[in-house]
């Protein structure tokens, strides 16, 4: 029987795979979520060990996907051709630590804009174009970035004629070099928004996007979808890569393996905690927060609020609004819809939810978490690079910290800690922690330098003004290729 995809929170009928990529949302607003987990045997994950990133990815994908919706031929060329830009042959190279005892970094950031978005996104969008192709539809895409997820969007949607990439990003919250890696390209089918005055970062943008959604005349006029984290494609692939990086360092298969991610909006955490789900045996999952915090606040007190966002040198999670915790949760509460949609009303009416004991025992079984000051950020940057000449970004140094601080409840088992950037698109931050005017050359990447002299093409708008604006923007692009 095929699988099929619902809303957490209960509302509309059930799709098949395709309606849940290509909606993106669920009609009621909610996030897709399939109606059940497949199970996965230790006997199996044997049977994994040894496969490149490609091969498990199509075994693991293959779980979800009907085979009347993509035969195996079509997802083998999905996947080969969103994986063939990236640099390792490995896809996600492991480095071991010299000076933690079976400590790994899983390097994330091998994909041609640079972050662990690539890794998501290179299938997702090439997915999107298939079932465009293959319907002869067009489809815009809009999101909102924190940093590294409008340059992966433009990157694999550039040129695509069936798409249209609306990439919003808060004008001055993210570096100059991840700003350019969408603003350099001239592709006539990406469009680099940046917004002015967003005193709550992306999140503000995410909130204009919800109500371009909610717009039902343009959201059908102009076929609106998205690739953001919120997309079920993107949470169904990130769970990949926990079975890779726990397939590459298991000396026995079934043994027990922590996991520590630099998480804001708890997209590739949540892709984590399902694949534990799955039956991937991670002990723990550590929740790995700078001084933002929302993510330690919902494991440690059962708080799930909105504050003041914090500027950070691990901009990519300042993050104030965790929604993907709301797919996890569904399957920490057998599958209550009713519970979520709950929830996420008084959050939109109040600011602030505080779970009852049943469900914060619930979903925190598995997790730990930790928040990271600046301070601590820099100084593990600089003693890692000192003593094993080994660059860590700053998100990458916030994932190491929360482990080192939580070492003893972790235990003794093999520890791997997710860094999702390359240092080359945080200089300042790099010059800062290591206390040199210098560049080292581990900080520097041939894309990130070639972006620095070429032209830009950007959109400017203020926030204030955003959602009038952008229909605007993007009706009167939408009118102007009808015309040709």
């Amino acid at each position: 029987m095929m699988l099929q995809f619902v809303s957490n929170k209960g509302g509309g009928k059930s799709v098949d795979f395709e309606t849940a990529i290509l909606d993106g949302f669920a009609v009621d607003g909610g996030l897709y979520v399939p109606e059940t987990l497949p199970e996965i045997s230790i006997d199996q994950l044997k049977k994994w060990k040894g496969l490149s990133y490609v091969e498990l990815a199509f075994e693991i994908l293959s779980l979800f996907i009907d085979r009347t919706i993509i035969s195996s031929e079509d997802l083998k060329k999905i996947l080969h051709t969103a994986y063939t830009p990236f640099e390792k042959e490995e896809i996600l190279p492991l480095h071991k630590l010299k000076s933690r005892k079976e400590t790994y970094i899983m390097e994330l950031f091998h994909g041609p804009t640079l972050s662990f978005k690539d890794v998501g996104l290179a299938f997702l969008v090439n997915l999107v174009n298939f079932f465009l192709e293959r319907k002869k539809e067009h489809l815009t895409l809009v999101v909102a970035t924190t940093g590294d997820t409008g340059p992966a969007t433009a990157y694999f949607s550039a040129g695509k004629s069936n798409l249209d990439a609306w990439v919003l990003y808060p004008k001055g919250l993210i570096t100059e070099e991840q700003e350019r890696q969408m603003t350099t390209l001239q592709d006539a089918n990406i469009h680099p928004v940046g917004v002015s005055n967003c005193p709550d970062g992306s999140d503000d943008l995410d909130l204009v996007i919800s109500e371009l959604y909610e717009n039902k005349r343009f959201k059908e006029k102009l076929n609106l979808s998205s690739v953001n984290s919120i997309n079920w494609g993107r949470v169904m692939m990130q769970t990949v890569h926990y079975f890779y990086g726990y397939l590459q360092v298991a000396d026995t298969v079934g043994e027990k393996v922590n996991m520590s991610v630099p998480s804001g909006g708890f997209g590739n955490l949540c892709a984590g905690g399902l694949a534990r789900k799955m039956g991937l045996p991670i002990k723990y999952l550590v929740a790995a927060n700078n001084d933002n915090g929302c993510l330690h606040r919902i494991f440690s007190e059962g708080r799930f609020t909105k504050e003041d966002i914090i500027e950070t040198p691990s901009s990519a999670i300042d993050i104030l609004i965790p929604f993907n915790f709301w797919r996890y949760l569904y399957f920490c509460i057998n599958k209550d819809s009713k519970r979520i949609k709950k929830w996420i009303d008084l959050f939109k009416a109040k600011g602030s939810v505080t779970f009852d004991k049943e469900t914060f025992e619930a979903y925190k079984k598995g997790f730990l978490s930790n928040t990271t000051s600046d301070k601590d950020t820099l100084g593990l940057i600089h003693e890692i690079y000192t003593t094993e000449k080994y660059l860590l970004d700053p998100h990458g140094a916030v994932s190491l910290k929360a482990a080192d601080v939580l070492r003893e409840k972790l235990g003794s088992e093999k520890l791997i800690c997710l860094a999702t950037a390359h240092p080359s698109k945080f200089p300042e931050v790099i010059k800062k922690a290591l206390h040199t005017n210098v560049i080292p050359k581990e900080a520097k990447h041939y894309r990130i330098e070639e972006a620095k002299h070429l032209c830009e093409k950007v959109y400017l708008c203020d926030h204030s003004y955003l959602e009038e604006a952008l229909i605007h923007a993007m009706e009167t692009n939408w009118d102007l290729t009808k015309e040709k």
